[in-house]
C-alpha cells in the first residue's frame, strides 16, 4: 500500500528531540523525505543517524536569518520543492511579572515570532502550490499561566499568524495550521523545573488533564502529519489542540 506522504518533500525545524524528533519520525515513515534543522551539530548528527536514510539534517538557528536562507538553498538543491513545512524551533521559560528581562524577551520572540515568520516567508519561493504549512502553539496560547506570560504571548501571536496567512496565501491554495500540545515529556517541558522537582512538576501537570497524563510527542508528530496529509484537505487556519483535554473543559 502506497505511503500517504510518499514523494513529499518536509522541512521540520528544531528536530533533534522530543515533539520536532517525532514527527520528523513520523513524517518518514510516511513516505516523505524529511530535512530537519537544530543548532547543535552533534545533537543533529546523533538525530539523524537515529531517524535513518529518508531524514537529513541542517545546521541552523531559526533565529539568523542567514541560517534560514542557507537551509533553503540547501533544499533547493537536493530536493527543488517543498511540500510539508512544521516550524517546530522555538521554546521559554518561567519568569513572573517583574523579573521579566529584554533577554528574555528577545530570546523567546526572537525564535518563536520572528523566527517563525521569516522561517515561512522565505520559504514560500521553494512551497509547491497546495502545500502544507503547519505551526507549533501551545495551549498557553490561549490560557493564562503564572511566570509564563512572555511564551504565551509569543503563541497567540503564532496562533493569528495562521488565521492571516491562509488568507494571504488562499490564491495558492497553500494550508497553514496550528497543531497546540498541552503538557507532553519532553525535555523542554522537563527543563522548566529543577532535576530534583521534575517529577513533581510532571505529576502536577497530569493532574490538571482530563487524561490524567501527560502526552507523548509522537502523539503530536501524529497530529502534524495528519494536517500535513491530504486526509486534512479542507482544514485550514484552524488550531488543533493535542492536549488531553487540557484547555478544553
Amino acid at each position: 500500500m502506497e505511503k500517504p506522504l510518499n514523494g513529499k518533500i518536509a522541512l521540520v525545524t528544531g528536530g533533534t528531540s522530543g515533539i520536532g524528533l517525532a514527527t520528523a519520525r513520523e513524517l518518514a515513515a510516511q513516505g516523505a523525505q524529511v530535512f530537519i534543522t537544530g543548532r547543535r551539530q552533534a545533537e543533529l548528527d546523533a538525530a539523524v543517524a537515529t531517524l535513518g536514510g529518508s531524514v537529513s539534517g541542517i545546521r541552523a538557528d531559526a533565529s539568523v536569518l542567514t541560517d534560514l536562507d542557507a537551509v533553503y538553498a540547501q533544499i533547493a538543491k537536493r530536493a527543488g520543492k517543498l511540500d510539508i513545512l512544521f516550524t517546530n524551533a522555538g521554546g521559554g521559560d518561567l519568569l513572573p511579572l517583574g523579573a521579566i528581562t529584554e533577554e528574555q524577551f528577545d530570546r523567546i520572540f526572537g525564535t518563536n515570532v520572528r523566527g517563525v515568520l521569516f522561517t515561512v516567508q522565505k520559504a514560500l519561493p521553494l512551497l509547491v502550490n497546495g502545500a502544507s504549512i503547519v505551526l507549533s502553539g501551545s495551549t498557553a496560547g490561549s490560557r493564562g499561566t503564572a511566570s509564563f506570560s512572555v511564551y504565551s504571548a509569543s503563541k497567540a501571536a503564532v496562533r493569528n499568524f495562521a488565521r492571516s496567512w491562509a488568507l494571504d496565501l488562499k490564491d495558492r491554495a497553500i494550508r497553514v495550521n496550528v497543531v497546540s500540545p498541552g503538557p507532553i515529556r519532553t525535555p523542554g517541558l522537563g527543563g522548566l523545573v529543577s532535576d530534583d522537582s521534575r517529577q513533581g512538576f510532571y505529576d502536577f501537570m497530569a493532574g490538571q488533564v482530563p487524561l490524567g497524563r501527560l502526552g507523548e510527542p509522537e502523539e503530536v508528530g501524529k497530529a502534524v502529519a495528519f494536517l500535513a496529509s491530504d486526509s486534512a484537505s479542507y482544514i485550514n487556519g484552524t488550531e488543533l489542540f493535542v492536549d488531553g483535554g487540557l484547555a478544553q473543559i
